[in-house]
Order: C-alpha cells, then structure tokens, then sequence
C-alpha cells in the first residue's frame, strides 16, 4: 500500500464519526458543553505529541509487531511481553467499543425508521432487557460481517479504507454543516417522535460553549473532576493510530510514510472532531433534552433537520463506523498475528496460520471472538460500554507510552530517516507523564453514590490483568520467551507478497526490521 492507504487506515480507526458520536451523551453529562469545546483541544495537544513520539519509533522500526517489537529492541523480551499485551487487550477492547457503540448506533436508526424495533430510553440510562438482547445480536452480526470481509475481501477492505476517508470527511461535513446551516437560515422541522416541538433559536453563544455549567453534571461529584471524566470523549476517540505503523510491511517507503501516517491521522482527525463536535454544541437546541433522548447527537439532528434529513445524516455516520470497526478488525489481527508468530500467545501455531491467500484467518476470528466476549456485560449493565472504552484507552496508551519511555533512556537508538532530533526526549517525557495521568483518571469512579449499575469495572479488568501477567510471566514465559525473531529475508518477504498480486519494494537495508526480527 501506499502513503494514502496506510494513513487512511489510522484516520478511520481514530473515526470522529464513531468515538465523537458514540460517547457524546457521555461528555455532555459530565460538563456539558465543555466536554467538546474544551475537552478536545487539551486532549489533542497531548495526544499529538504522543503520536510524535510513535512516529520517530515507527521510522526506526518499520515491522508489523509495532510497539511491541519496539519495545523489545529498547528494553528486551519482558518489555516487549508487556507492552504487547497490553497493545492487544487494548485492540480487542477498542473492537469492542467501535462495533458495540454502531450495533447500538443501528438500533437507535432501526428504531427512529421502525418506531416498534426495541430501542428504548433504558438503553442509554439504566437495563432495558429487549433493547440490550436486541443491540447484543446486532453486534454479533456485525462482527461476522467484519470479519468475513477481512477474510474473503482482502482487497476490498483495502478500497474502503480509502473510501473511508472521503466518507468521513463528507460526513462531518455534512451532519455539522447541516445542523449550522439549518439553524441559522432558521429551518427547524418537526422531528417524529418528539414530545414537543423545538422553538427555533440561535446557536448558542460563544459564553455558553465554552463554559463548564454544573447543571449538566449528572455525576454527582464536583464539576471540576467530573470535567476530567469528560475527558474520555476525546482521549478514546484518539485511540488506532498505531495502525499506522502494524502495516508497516505492507507500505512502500514505510520509514517515511508509516510516521507520517501516525502523525497525520491525528492531526487531521482533531481539526474533523472539533469541527464535529462544536457544530453539534452550537446546534444543539437544548442540551439537557438532548442528554435525555434516545440518543443526544440524533436529538440535534432530526431537530435542526427534520425526521428524514436528520435520520439519513445519522445514517451517514453508521456508515462511518462500519468503515472504522472494520479496519479495527484488520490491524487487530496484524497484531494477534505479529505476536503470537513469535510464541507469545497460548496456542500460537494456530493464530499465527495463514491460510492459502496469506490471510490471518484465525488471528481474525479470534479478534472478533474476543470483541464479542468482552461486551456480554452490556446485557446487564449498559454502563459497561463505558467501561469497555476505558479499558481500550488505558490498554493502548500503555502500550503506546512503553517503548516511548524506553527510547529516552536508550543508549543506542538510531533513529530513522523520520526523527524529532533534539526534541525527542522532551517530547517522550510529556507524552509518558499524559499516559500515566489518563491511566489513573480513567480507572476512578464515574458517578457518585456508586452503585451495580454505574460501577466502573475498568480497574478490575487492567489491574487483574496485570497481576496475571506479572505472575505468568516469572512463573513461565520468561523462561522461554526470548523476544521477536526472524520469519524471513527481505527477497523471501517480496516473493510471497509477489505471488499473492501486492508486490513491493523491499529495502534490504531494514531487512530484519521487515522481518519483525532483531
């Protein structure tokens, strides 16, 4: 692939149509309008320097293995264990997130179309059985759907992706330019489905967007810690870029263009969300309704649009995250692949198969297997989706922040054509202290008084995991785990993409680097 596929990749992973839209109601009960006015510019400062930091990593180390086979040159095979499963707890959990957040995005479109499909408000405050049953199914069809596609539709995965990209672009362009437009040439329809009809007003003020209004706070803490909560919008919808640098293999020129995919992603992805989100902000008629309806971005649209407009721009974004899981199922199998070839998975002879087109079927399924296994807990408790977004910002930012952190200390790095120079340590130093914080943030309770139903069992995961992998490893896996090792030359690697149509240029200057080996 080229420069263009292989950012397009990370930019629909990151997908603001699907972290900004599927979290919304989350930021807007924590500090309302802040959560996106505010919220998002501060996240983005730290969020691209972390991608700089991962940028200059992925120029010096162009393999599929990513973080964890540069966490192994930096540190050794205990950093790189670690920092691998931590990138693949991350990656299965942010399947999760993204294909869960569209089957409930598709039950809420399903319902505004079919008022009888189950799709009540109990799905967003508290268990509704039928909706969560129904959203549940809708996910596992889904993840089928995905997975499929990464099986039997190699190259078709890889037109969508940029198709993606356009897609997105057109999206947001679409749903926060109609939602500005529409209100301020004054063209307020009646929704279906609304309890009253919404008086046509102005967007709201610049005082208003850019203030953190406590009667908004539906989390029964100060407005202050409940703002940082909010902060989790933002932070999750920047997760996937390290997409990035997993294909490395499969792009030409990948020293170069892998960073610049890392690094563009973001940067174009902030400018797309705040765009997004503060459109949504200024369109938004009444904040409060909009965090008490079926779905608040749904509210602003079909307000501001009408029921058809506003339904089929909602459609717009569905298609987004069906654009975004999909991708997410592609370089989470990379990675399961990438990993377990070297023996760092039970069972790895069987996730690290190809099968007859050099595709990871087995690493795919297992993907979606796991995504799927991970959100059963919706059914019971729908604060659970929540919970499974923290799990996938903390599992991969600690991945992303591991070899960051062992490329200060390191004696030896010798950097890529792409380099931050002398601004590399400092840059590391402030992208690893950020991770640390929204490590410790993102575990702390979400409401108070806290309770089964809005308990937040993202600790309990990340922490117990850790225990299990700090006593796995010196029981067993460091006893026979010595890190990544060669799978091949570069002239072997260009022959077997040959012989499957996607021939590239392998540069025998970075051949173990290719080869995912020391």
């Amino acid at each position: 692939m080229g420069g263009f596929s292989n950012f397009a990749i990370s930019f629909t992973i990151i997908s603001v149509l699907s972290g900004c839209l599927t979290l919304f109601y989350t930021g807007i009960t924590t500090s309302g309008f802040a959560a996106g006015s505010i919220g998002w510019p501060l996240v983005t400062i730290f969020v691209v320097i972390v991608a700089l930091g991962m940028a200059e990593l992925a120029s010096a180390y162009p393999t599929a293995g990513g973080l964890y086979f540069w966490a192994s040159k930096l540190g050794g095979p205990a950093w790189g264990w670690f920092t691998g499963w931590f990138n693949l707890i991350g990656q299965v959990a942010v399947t999760a997130g993204i294909d869960y957040g569209l089957a409930v995005s598709i039950d809420v479109l399903l319902n505004a179309w079919f008022p009888s499909f189950p799709a009540t408000l109990g799905s967003v405050l508290a268990i509704d059985p039928a909706t969560q049953w129904t959203t549940l199914a809708i996910y596992a069809i889904v993840l089928i759907l995905h997975a499929i596609l990464n099986i039997f539709g190699v190259r078709i995965v890889a037109i969508l992706n940029d198709v993606s990209v356009w897609w997105h672009i057109v999206g947001v362009l679409c749903i926060g330019g109609g939602v500005v437009v529409a209100t301020l040439i004054g063209q307020q329809f009646d929704g279906a489905g609304f309890a009253a009809h919404v008086a046509s007003q102005p967007l709201n003020s610049a005082g208003t967007l850019f203030s953190l209004d406590p009667k908004y706070n539906a989390t029964g803490f100060p407005i202050w810690y409940a703002f940082l909560l909010g902060l989790l919008l933002a932070q999750y919808t920047y997760t996937g870029y390290d997409a990035s640098a997993h294909m490395t293999e499969e792009t030409v020129g990948a020293e170069t263009r892998a960073p610049w995919g890392v690094v563009m992603s973001v940067v174009v992805s902030a400018f797309a969300g705040y765009i997004l989100l503060m459109s949504l902000l200024a369109a938004a008629p009444d904040l409060t309704k909009a965090a008490g309806y079926i779905n608040p971005v749904l509210y602003i649209l079909e307000s501001r649009l009408g029921h058809i407009i506003g339904t089929l721009f909602f459609a717009l974004a569905v298609g987004a995250q069906f654009f975004c899981g999909m991708s997410s199922i592609t370089t989470n199998s990379r990675m399961i692949y990438a990993f377990s070839r070297d023996g760092a998975m039970p069972f790895s002879n069987t996730w690290h198969h190809l099968d007859r087109s050099r595709t990871p079927r087995n690493a795919i399924i297992l993907a979606a297997s796991c995504a799927f296994i991970l959100a059963i807990p919706t059914v019971f408790n729908f604060a659970a989706y929540v919970a499974i977004t923290s799990i996938a910002t903390i599992g991969l930012y600690l991945a992303y922040a591991s070899p960051i952190l062992l490329r200060i200390f390191a004696k030896d790095f010798q950097p890529g054509p792409w380099h931050l120079g002398k601004w590399s340590k400092p840059i590391g130093a402030i992208a690893v202290i950020w991770v640390i914080c929204i490590a410790l943030l993102f575990m702390l309770p979400t409401a108070n008084p806290i309770t089964p139903v809005n308990f937040n069992y993202t600790p309990i995961v990340v922490l117990g995991t850790s225990i299990i992998l700090v006593i796995w490893w010196f029981v067993s896996v460091r006893h026979w785990f010595k890190g990544p090792h060669i799978q091949g030359s570069a002239a072997e690697l260009s022959e077997i993409e040959r012989q499957v149509g996607e021939a590239l240029h392998v540069d025998t200057s970075i051949e173990q680097g290719l080869a995912g080996g020391q």
